[in-house]
Order: structure tokens, then C-alpha cells, then sequence
């Protein structure tokens, strides 16, 4: 095999695929990166056998060919390199050459043959989605699903497509059994054309995290789809297939508060700086902050017996009887930083009940965050 490819071309190839190979060295080679070069083109192939993603690249073809090699140690390579060509070869003993200006590198491979082969993707519908709507949903949910919870199916992300008054609607749920995260969206291309029917998968986190870094890279509107086993995510000639989770999502309507008459308004950027403060003071394992509601105000506080303890007062708007209730400060944190909105609403039923929070004028987004006692 040898190529000659711009360092600006290889270098988004390499970086796109960085957070999904494997980092454990379960399989060595699924921390390889599969390399193939044929007519003017080369495909760069990377799997950790949940997720794979596959791109393909625009290059001067000298000598078809594939081997596999080191994702990160061609990453680290190319990234240093100078603008310009390089140029790839690969020998017999699978030996990968990498030439630019006057600097040479040869890094060790391994036979494009052990390499995971890339999925079928089944022929199912894929739908165009906007792309700031199905960014926008991951951003404002990722953050509540586990991230190495004893249940499972907790750490991902519940995703239903679905018709409300006679659009296409997607639903994305996050939760990690101590706050919930639910937004609703319009799907499709806004001209009719969307997915058949309801359709129901969950998608892993990490899955999630890598299709809004794609997201986030240009402004090509993606496709999406979900067939029996998998997520396909198409972006030109950028292709991502997940493998879904199985197994059965906990009733996460249960757990939204259906009689919280205690509601209190308040500014976002004030309720978080005084939660960031309070909780440097917090004991470090469970981040409780105690919240005392009272007219016109929200009291925040922490004590710590080994360190000591905080306390500040911010401005709300709240007329009702007051209460005292604790909560996790980071999880807070975590739900307030995907809300866009100046000002949040809080709204309690009782000491040992759970807030709700919502965006105002935002009926179709909102967030759940159990308490704790403090």
C-alpha cells in the first residue's frame, strides 16, 4: 500500500474516531485503527465492537492496499506533523511508513485480516434530523445517564420516535436512578419524511457522546435510523453504527412529581454560582447542600465536620409556606449547565419529595433530581 493524503484530511480522520477505539488492551487490535486504500479514496475503520465508525477520505492512490496500526500513535504522529502532503506506505511485514517534509516514522501494525469486519447496515429508513435539534437533545440528557451504574440499562439513553399531532416527535430520556433528564423535539425533515411508525431504542452514553462530537463538526444536516439491533448515523460519507442496549427501560414516569405546588423562580446564573460555592464545603462523597426556601429567598448551605461549613442567600421569587429540603449540588450543577434559560423553575411538594426544574416557556423539557437527607 501506498497513498499520498493532505495532514489536514488525515488528521480529521484520526481525530474522529480517537474517543471509540478500545482503550483496554482486552484486544490489542481493536486499539488499531484499519486502514485501506483503494481507487482515490481511503476508508479509516475503528471499532471497540459496541460502536463503529467509518469514514472516507479523498487521496492520491499510488498502490492499493490495508493494514491496521495504532489509532493514538497516529494521531500523535500526524497531529505534530506540518501542513502539507504525507505520504502512507505499508510493507509485507505490516510495517506502516509515514513520510512528510523531512521527517520519517515507522510504526508497527498488524494484518488488515484480524481486524473486526465493519456491520451490515440493514436497509432500514434513515430519517434527516436537524442537526442543533438531535445535538441539542443528547447535550441536555447525556449528562443523567449512568456512567458505570450497577443497572445496566441505566447507562444509556432511552431515544422513541413517535407521531404527535401528526408530526414526527422525538423523545430522548436520561437517568441514573437519582435524576432524570426528558426533552421532546419535532424529527424528521420537517417536509413529512421521518421514521415509520413508533420506534424505540436505547442507546448507549458513550454512543451518544461521540455522534454530538460529529455534530458539532459541521453544519451537514445527518441522517438517523434505528433497525433491530442498531443506531445508524450517516453523515455524507461519515457512517457510525452503535449496537443498542437490550433489556427493559425503568418506568421513568413514575418518578416525574405530579403535585409540586411550591414553585420558586430564580436566576440560573445566581443559583449556580451560590451551589458552586457552597459545595467547596460539602463532604466530598455526596455533595449535599441543604436548599431552605423561604418568601422572596432560597438559603443555601453546607457543613462539613472535617472541614466546616458555608452558607449564602440568593433572590427568588417564591410567596408560598416555607420548606427545608438537601440535594446532590453537582447533580444540580450538571442539569442547570444544559438549560439555556436566564431564569429555572423549582418546584417542590415537600421536604422528601423530588424538584422539578424546567426552562420557562419550555413545556416539553424537564429535569428530575431525587433528594437526600442532610
Amino acid at each position: 500500500m501506498r497513498l499520498k493524503i493532505s495532514r489536514g484530511e488525515l488528521l480529521t480522520g484520526f481525530q474522529r474516531v480517537q474517543g471509540v477505539v478500545e482503550k483496554r488492551n482486552t484486544m490489542p487490535i481493536l486499539s488499531n485503527i484499519l486502514f485501506e486504500a483503494k481507487a482515490d479514496q481511503v476508508v479509516l475503520f475503528a471499532t471497540d465492537l459496541e460502536i463503529g465508525i467509518r469514514g472516507t477520505y479523498k487521496a492520491e492512490v499510488l498502490k492499493p492496499g490495508g493494514v491496521t496500526v495504532s489509532a493514538r500513535k497516529m494521531y500523535e504522529i500526524i497531529r505534530e506533523l506540518p501542513e502539507g502532503m504525507v505520504t502512507i506506505s505499508s510493507e509485507d511485514n505490516h510495517t506502516v511508513g509515514i513520510e512528510a517534509g523531512k521527517s520519517e516514522f515507522k510504526v508497527l501494525g498488524l494484518p488488515p485480516q484480524e481486524f473486526p469486519a465493519m456491520p451490515a447496515v440493514d436497509s432500514e429508513p434513515l430519517m434527516p434530523i436537524d442537526r442543533k435539534i438531535l445535538s441539542e437533545l443528547i447535550r441536555k440528557t447525556v449528562f443523567a445517564a449512568g456512567d458505570n451504574n450497577a443497572r445496566y440499562i441505566l447507562n444509556g439513553l432511552l431515544v422513541t420516535f413517535f407521531m404527535k399531532e401528526k408530526k414526527q416527535v422525538v423523545r430522548f430520556v436520561g437517568t441514573d436512578g437519582h435524576r432524570l433528564a426528558i426533552i421532546e423535539r419535532p424529527a424528521g425533515d420537517g417536509k413529512g419524511k421521518g421514521l415509520p411508525g413508533e420506534q424505540t431504542a436505547i442507546v448507549p452514553k458513550k454512543a451518544a457522546m461521540e455522534i454530538k462530537k460529529l455534530l458539532d463538526e459541521n453544519e451537514e444536516t445527518p441522517e438517523i435510523g434505528v433497525s433491530k439491533n442498531q443506531l445508524i448515523f450517516q453523515r455524507g460519507s461519515l457512517l457510525l453504527l452503535a449496537r443498542l442496549m437490550e433489556g427493559s427501560y425503568p418506568n421513568y414516569q413514575q418518578v416525574i412529581p405530579k403535585e409540586n405546588e411550591k414553585r420558586a423562580v430564580v436566576k440560573k446564573a445566581n443559583l449556580e454560582g451560590a451551589l458552586r460555592r457552597v459545595s467547596i464545603l460539602s463532604r466530598e462523597k455526596t455533595s449535599a447542600i441543604k436548599l431552605a426556601l423561604e418568601p422572596d429567598t432560597i438559603t443555601l448551605s453546607s457543613s462539613n465536620p472535617d472541614m466546616g461549613e458555608a452558607k449564602e442567600t440568593i433572590e427568588a421569587k417564591f410567596g408560598q409556606e416555607g420548606l427545608t429540603t438537601g440535594f446532590n449540588a453537582r447533580y444540580f450543577l450538571d442539569i442547570l449547565s444544559a438549560m439555556d434559560s436566564e431564569e429555572v423553575v423549582l418546584e417542590f411538594k415537600d421536604a422528601l419529595s423530588p424538584c422539578l426544574i424546567r426552562q420557562p416557556g419550555d413545556p416539553d423539557y424537564l429535569c428530575v433530581v431525587m433528594p437526600m437527607r442532610v
